[in-house]
């Protein structure tokens, strides 16, 4: 599949896991820590590379269900993504990441919601770039 490139996001990371990272233009500059959980210091202050694709992804998995709620004509009044990304060992010995995504849309039947989130699913490009290879579990809920 050729991709058209729109924009290119820019960053630098240093020190791995235990390290630093940073947007070229600043915006994002975070220091990172291996959390407990996985046997790391666990650094106050500290974010990971799960919570940073986390919040890529709900935004822009949210971004696409707001696109495809208006190309279908369903327009929700609001839709919020929480987006969950787990890290653990696969059965290979690599490691591997799991997605769970909740979604609340606002002002729409389920069965609607349900077909906006769906629709957005296909066209958000997180979602494609990670189909086939991350388990991802997306429930929707109508409010």
């Amino acid at each position: 599949m050729a991709v058209k490139v729109l924009y290119t996001a820019h960053a630098i990371a240093t020190g791995g896991r235990n390290g630093h990272t940073q947007s070229d233009d600043g915006l994002v500059s975070v220091d990172l820590s291996v959390p407990k959980a996985m046997g790391g210091p666990g650094k106050a202050g500290a974010t990971t590379p799960e919570d940073l694709f986390a919040a890529g992804y709900a935004a822009c998995f949210g971004g696409a269900c707001e696109y495809m709620g208006q190309q279908l004509k369903l327009r929700p009044r609001s839709v919020e993504v929480r987006a969950s990304v787990g890290i653990g060992t696969t059965d290979g010995g690599g490691f591997g990441l799991t997605v769970r995504l909740e979604v609340k849309v606002e002002g729409l039947s389920q069965e609607d919601a349900e077909r906006v989130v769906a629709a957005g699913h296909d066209l958000c490009p997180y979602s494609n770039a990670v189909k086939g290879n991350v388990e991802v579990e997306i429930e929707v809920t109508a409010v």
